[in-house]
């Protein structure tokens, strides 16, 4: 699917979620977008357990001593197959739109980014998109909506 279709469907299914569709339209389908035009692919698999949990990984600095819950995404089902050097039974890749992925990820407060892993010859180098960054766009869009021009 098209991000321009992918982005019409995240506004029709806004209000199912408690968003207004103006809001969805005008304010987070364009940072959507905006993330989204910074990856190479319209779709991704992510790691599920059973239950279709997105699978977290907890990574660290040994610089800083500091941890962050992230997501992996992946091209291909071979790649979150072979991600850690062996098959879980009790995992499985899906794919998932680019901007549901970015959408759920602004909601999702105990992940800190989402990792995109382009590369099926390189799985160490990948692009990060941070949850934080994501959701203060959109927040300041919102705001930015909110407030009415000032006409001097």
């Amino acid at each position: 699917m098209e991000l321009e279709q992918q982005l019409a469907e995240i506004i029709d299914e806004a209000p199912n979620f408690g968003v207004p569709a103006i809001i969805a339209e005008k304010a987070i389908a364009p940072v959507l977008k905006l993330f989204a035009e910074q990856l190479k692919y319209a779709e991704y698999y992510v790691l599920q357990n059973l239950e279709e949990d997105w699978v977290l990984t907890t990574i660290a600095n040994p610089q800083t001593s500091q941890e962050k819950q992230v997501i992996y995404a992946f091209v291909s089902v071979q790649d979150a197959a072979t991600f850690q050097g062996k098959t879980n039974p009790d995992l499985i890749a899906l794919p998932i739109s680019i901007v549901q992925l970015l959408f759920r990820l602004f909601s999702l407060q105990q992940v800190d980014s989402l990792i995109f892993l382009e590369n099926s010859r390189d799985l160490n180098q990948g692009v990060e998109i941070k949850r934080e960054h994501l959701a203060n766009l959109i927040k300041t869009q919102i705001e930015q909506l909110q407030t009415p021009p000032n006409i001097a």
